[in-house]
């Protein structure tokens, strides 16, 4: 979506460069206009007393205020100060209204949105929490609008000059609604195993479904255990696993329909804490026997697609004085837009996230006619809405979206998708006795939810009962809550909407016209793993799997196979007593667990001369990617390369290998089978290929790759100079205009570190390059034996202005491994405060 966007709002780039570029004053003038005032005093309607805003270094809001409203009002107003044209650009997207500012070229990505129905299901959802959240969501809305009174165009943020994005006068009124939808979008990015379930059904359309199991190993419980190793007694039990449904023709053709859709949707990484390919986070809790304070540390570093600005907001929320009716003492990392803090400390507990990966998303194959489809022998009416997509310099787009009782039919909602795979013409009607065949979505994210509640009640936790009271409000997306408090707990919880199915295992497409794949109810809260101070003074979340193999319920099966986790527990265990710099270091650590596997059987194989001289770079190396790293460099083409050769003969484009550990842990079985049919080239007759044979060629192609790269020398080679990172901005950074790009984007940069390393900063093994495509978007260390001793950093910086001095001046921080100080207590938050804001009735 991102390139798409983009490249089609260049007529508008054009025009805004023209109006920025006119000449360097006006330019300047005209950028900086938009700059916020952090000092001094204003007025903010509807505060029922003064609120005081403090910012540090790095522009970062500490608010105080005597009621929450009062506090939720003045963070609505301080985000708007920095980032509205973010809040508004993500509003356009989860309402599927792109095609307003950016043209007919983002219909599409609208009409999934649409079909899905985001901001629909949020606005059922407000009316369900409660009237206290309401109040809450409502003050932060009402602060956003606040500063929308007095600010508009060039005033409000760059993006707006001359109107060309919106109202040439301010843009509309922000609602409770439009911080609701973002929690859609953040579950989207949060969505599991969807992928996975399309591109199992296209596989077996060439491979025998064993070959697809392969793709697919198990997670290895023997070699890396789960979160959680014991389950309550009344969750045991091995999980059922039921056989795989055959499906009629005319499948693939609606499957394919339900991919082309995806791939209009928007990018893995744009909304949340990310599990798709590449994605992944870290979080883990030391308990106090473990650290030099006596008291716990708890980490936490979300892996996410980059994005300019940072997908976090950082800030601090604080009543003056603390009670029941104003409860709120808290820190943390929270999207622009929503109110509250995600990811974070309070006065006395502290909490991080990694995404549980649970399957939530099932595809039924739907056997329709006309306006109904078939259900148990019998016809039910197909449910129906029109939505009108509006487009900026076009008549409007009508589109009409189908749902049976599983959810949209995302299979028609592409007019203009006529071909299959294979190249045929898709017919209206499938061969299945003249039914059409259809695909609808079934997902726990289309059903309202109560996690807004649940983030509000999260940040106002006092102890471990209270801190999963609130998790089990929070039902989208089900997450991974590491926890820590003062008085020395430390605790693991997975809470979640977790569906529990009586006909499949959802890793496939099932029949949508028997009821005996349908969704029996959800796994109980108080059966979800959950553990509290564990004997081994550590839990370690890295998306791996959560419970052991004698939990009775299906989770999910796209967990990461545990070589992250595993390492954190590792270098947890080795060198004594921790402190927060040694969990920094932690966050840090560039080792590579597929080297340490592979390298040996690469130095192995019997090379020419000029592959040997890069060979030798693996003698030694201690599987460590730093930026200025030849092996690191050579291993990583090695490995782009092995895939290549080993899988791109069978498999279809798009389920070429990303290089994840899922391929890990493939390969690692494949090593010890030289003759396993995947090392065969189908494509050479009368060869067949061996384990070495692929080796070999890859050891080969990498070496002529780096040295068309880079240099003849293979001591000259460097990891940094083919793992950079570009800081694209959302909505002018691919837009083609030199002045625009510089004005929006930051970089390249190099950067350490991998994909699946603990410092995760991915790369995809199936493209051309070696660019970074997800990163650690922020790193927090908490320190619960003093919070003033917690550390904290963002990707780039607090605020969404491109002129700004916080635009990205937390980055090379960042890049380099370091953080800031995160003052806490009022009296460091005012050593530290740089500048004071008064907001005043």
């Amino acid at each position: 979506m991102q390139r798409r966007l983009t490249r089609l709002a260049m007529g508008l780039a054009l025009l805004l460069a023209l109006a920025l570029v006119g000449t360097s004053i006006a330019a300047v003038v005209g950028i900086r206009r938009s700059l916020p005032s952090y000092d001094g005093e204003t007025s903010l309607p509807g505060l029922t007393a003064a609120v005081e805003v403090r910012r540090d270094g790095q522009g970062v809001p500490q608010i105080y205020a005597d009621t929450p409203e009062d506090l939720f009002r003045a963070q609505g107003y301080v985000q708007a100060q920095d980032r509205f044209f973010e809040m508004d650009f993500r509003r356009h997207l989860t309402s599927g209204r792109l095609a307003e500012w950016f043209g007919p070229d983002l219909v599409q990505t609208d009409r999934f949105v649409r079909t899905l129905g985001w901001r629909r299901v949020a606005a059922q959802e407000y009316p369900r929490l409660s009237a206290q959240t309401r109040r809450y969501l409502q003050a932060f809305a009402s602060g956003v609008n606040s500063y929308l009174d007095t600010h508009s165009g060039s005033k409000l943020s760059v993006e707006y000059t001359l109107g060309m994005l919106g109202p040439d006068q301010r843009p509309e009124a922000w609602s409770p609604i439009d911080s609701l939808a973002w929690l859609k979008a953040m579950a989207w990015d949060l969505r599991s195993n969807l992928d996975d379930e399309i591109a199992r059904a296209f596989d077996s359309s060439k491979l025998p479904p064993a070959r697809v199991d392969q793709l697919y190993p198990p997670y290895p419980f023997d070699r890396h255990p789960p979160i959680v190793t014991r389950v309550p007694e009344s969750a045991g039990g091995q999980p059922r696993t039921p056989g795989r449904a055959a499906l009629p023709a005319g499948t693939r053709e609606a499957l394919t329909r339900a991919r082309n859709l995806l791939d209009a949707a928007p990018p893995p990484g744009a909304a949340g804490l990310g599990d798709g390919a590449g994605l992944g986070s870290n979080a883990w809790v030391v308990a106090g026997s473990r650290t030099t304070t006596g008291k716990p540390l708890l980490a936490n570093d979300p892996h996410l697609a980059a994005q300019m600005p940072s997908v976090w907001y950082q800030i601090g929320l604080h009543c003056r004085i603390l009670s029941k009716s104003c409860p709120f003492d808290v820190a943390g990392f929270g999207f622009s837009g929503l109110p509250g803090v995600v990811i974070g400390h309070n006065n006395r507990i502290a909490w991080g996230f990694t995404n549980l990966g649970p399957d939530v998303m099932d595809l039924y194959v739907e056997q329709i006619d006309g306006d109904t489809y078939m259900y148990d022998g019998g016809r039910q009416p197909l449910s129906t809405r029109r939505e009108i997509i509006k487009v900026r310099g076009r008549h409007s787009v009508e589109v009409i979206v189908r749902s049976t009782a599983h959810g949209p039919l995302l299979s028609d909602a592409d007019a203009e998708v006529g071909d299959a795979i294979d190249g045929s013409p898709v017919g209206r009607r499938a061969k299945a006795g003249g039914w059409e065949t259809g695909v609808a979505l079934r997902w726990t994210a289309l059903q309202a939810s109560t996690t807004a509640d649940a983030l509000f009640r999260l940040d106002a936790a006092q102890d471990w009962q209270q801190f999963r009271e609130a998790a089990a409000q929070f039902e989208v997306p089900a997450q991974n809550l590491v926890y820590a408090d003062v008085d020395g707990h430390i605790g693991y919880q997975a809470p979640g909407r977790i569906p529990i199915r009586k006909g499949s295992t959802g890793e496939w497409p099932v029949p949508g016209w028997l009821s005996d794949y349908d969704w029996t109810g959800w796994v109980p809260f108080d059966q979800l793993p959950s553990e509290l101070d564990p004997a081994s003074g550590y839990i370690v979340t890295a998306n791996q799997a959560v419970a052991p193999p004698t939990y009775r319920y299906r989770l999910a099966d796209h967990y990461s196979y545990g070589y992250r986790s595993d390492r954190i527990a590792d270098l947890l265990r080795g060198g004594g007593k921790l402190d927060a710099a040694d969990m920094q270091n932690i966050q840090l650590d560039t080792y590579n667990a597929n080297a340490a596997m592979l390298v040996p059987y690469l130095r192995r194989v019997k090379v020419d001369d000029f592959t040997a001289e890069a060979q030798r770079l693996f003698a030694g190396w201690n599987y460590t990617q730093g930026v200025n790293s030849a092996p690191a460099a050579y291993f990583n083409a090695v490995w782009r390369s092995l895939l290549a050769e080993t899988f791109h003969d069978e498999l279809p484009e798009r389920a070429w290998p990303s290089g994840g550990d899922r391929w890990w842990e493939l390969v690692r079985t494949m090593l010890t089978q030289p003759t396993n049919a995947w090392w065969d080239d189908v494509r050479t007759r009368n060869v067949r290929e061996d384990r070495d044979t692929i080796l070999r060629k890859a050891l080969v192609d990498a070496r002529a790759d780096l040295t068309r790269r880079m240099a003849k020398d293979p001591t000259e080679w460097r990891w940094g100079k083919l793992h950079q990172l570009d800081l694209v901005n959302q909505a002018f950074g691919q837009s083609g205009i030199v002045p625009l790009e510089r004005l929006f984007n930051r970089g390249p940069y190099e950067l350490p570190g991998g994909s699946d390393a603990v410092l995760a900063t991915g790369w995809n093994a199936a493209g051309d390059g070696y660019e970074v495509g997800a990163v650690p978007s922020m790193r927090m260390v908490v320190d619960l034996a003093n919070f003033d001793n917690s550390r904290w950093v963002n990707l780039t910086g607090a605020s969404g202005h491109p002129w700004s001095e916080h635009y990205n001046d937390q980055f090379r921080t960042w890049a380099s491994g370091g953080s800031y100080r995160w003052a806490f207590s009022p009296h460091e938050v005012q050593r530290a405060s740089e500048h004071t804001l008064a907001l005043i009735p």
